[in-house]
């Protein structure tokens, strides 16, 4: 196969979560497309943001907004309150469900729903990281059993999986090596020298 060096096109989702007290994230996704042969300012054909705030308690989105820096049609933002539709939403069980419904096609805008796709992962990300970080930090935090879309995300943290078998025999996520010692060797070498 052979190949330009020149791609044809690039597109770049990035995601970050911040600390809103200890009761909130808030989370800012951005799209870009980039035809990187093309000239400026033909050469970015889209780059558009969604940021939500989450309450940690619950994993309920409490606010949202959506936002066109560069689109390619005048009327493209007229579709940014639609994403409004977020507030209420829970990112555990059924929200890829429920954002399929309320925002794919001609109910929204292709690439905001791309970035509310990816935000639901990231949302799970940061709530895991905010309660490592308050763990770590001595304070009260979340119980890690009910952070919202780590259960059944995968095959660690199936109900019966290794996950919530090294959290009951003690693992603190977000201290230790990575990746975390298997449970054998963790549950020989006892919760004081757990690692995450």
């Amino acid at each position: 196969m052979t190949r330009s060096e020149l791609p044809l096109h690039r597109r770049t989702i990035t995601v970050t979560a911040y600390a809103e007290g200890g009761d909130e994230i808030s989370v800012e996704a951005e799209l870009s497309d980039v035809r990187p042969w093309a000239e400026p300012p033909a050469d970015v054909v889209h780059r558009m943001g969604l940021a939500v705030r989450v309450r940690l308690a619950d994993m309920v989105v409490v606010h949202a907004e959506a936002d066109m820096r560069t689109f390619p049609h005048s009327e493209c933002p007229l579709i940014t309150p639609v994403f409004d539709g977020l507030v209420g939403l829970s990112v555990a069980a059924g929200y890829n469900r429920a954002v399929q419904q309320r925002f794919r096609g001609v109910l929204g805008c292709s690439h905001l729903h791309e970035l509310a796709r990816a935000l639901g992962p990231a949302v799970v990300q940061a709530a895991i990281s905010a309660n490592a970080g308050l763990r770590y930090a001595g304070e009260q935090a979340h119980d890690p059993r009910s952070t919202a879309g780590v259960l059944n995300s995968c095959h660690i943290w199936a109900p019966d999986g290794v996950g919530l078998r090294k959290l009951d025999a003690g693992w603190v996520p977000g201290t230790g090596p990575r990746p975390v010692p298997p449970l054998s060797t963790f549950g020989q070498r006892g919760p004081e020298t757990s690692g995450g």
